[in-house]
């Protein structure tokens, strides 16, 4: 009869209760894809208009909706600013905007607690249209129907772009509380 290793028997199935994450990836995940979403948009350069959607944006609404309780409500305030640094947007646009987006979501979560895909949906691209709108209007550029007629495939471009967002938010969340290795 083989004898086992009692510190290999009892991690087998220690492994999966009580396992600790490491702080700093749970932390510093949902911020980092933010800020990478942030960025992701200058990649591109666009004459007139921008080709993508504000990505940032969207990536905080999957998060926000995904994990309601993990970024406070102040964290649109730090990441606008980044945004708006980035973005070339005029500062202060994205911090108000993205912290009245955070409000509103908490408004409407405090007002249907239960939630399910296509009401995070339709949330998405409600705030997300309105957003874009908002930002449209703090440019300072004129709003002629030329402009809005352009700028439509941006829009129904972040409509759709939600469930995949969401799809890699879900991915993230699961890397970012997956089991710290142990070394040795």
């Amino acid at each position: 009869m083989e004898r086992l290793n009692p510190r290999a028997r009892s991690d087998h199935y220690g492994s999966r209760i009580n396992r600790t994450q490491s702080p700093l990836r749970a932390g510093s995940v949902p911020y980092l894809s933010i800020m990478l979403g942030s960025l992701v948009p200058v990649l591109l350069i666009a004459d007139v208009m921008p080709l993508l959607p504000p990505l940032g944006f969207l990536t905080l609404l999957a998060w926000r909706l995904m994990r309601p309780g993990l970024l406070p409500l102040w964290a649109g305030a730090p990441l606008g600013a980044f945004d708006d640094l980035v973005s070339g947007q005029p500062f202060g646009s994205a911090v108000l905007l993205w912290s009245l987006a955070m409000i509103g979501i908490e408004l409407i979560e405090a007002r249907f607690p239960w939630r399910g895909f296509w009401q995070d949906w339709f949330t998405a691209a409600l705030v997300a249209i309105l957003y874009w709108f908002a930002a449209l209007l703090v440019s300072g550029g004129e709003l002629t129907s030329e402009l809005l007629v352009v700028a439509l495939p941006q829009v129904l471009l972040s409509v759709l772009l939600y469930p995949i967002l969401a799809r890699m938010v879900a991915s993230l969340d699961r890397f970012r509380l997956a089991r710290a290795r142990r070394i040795g």
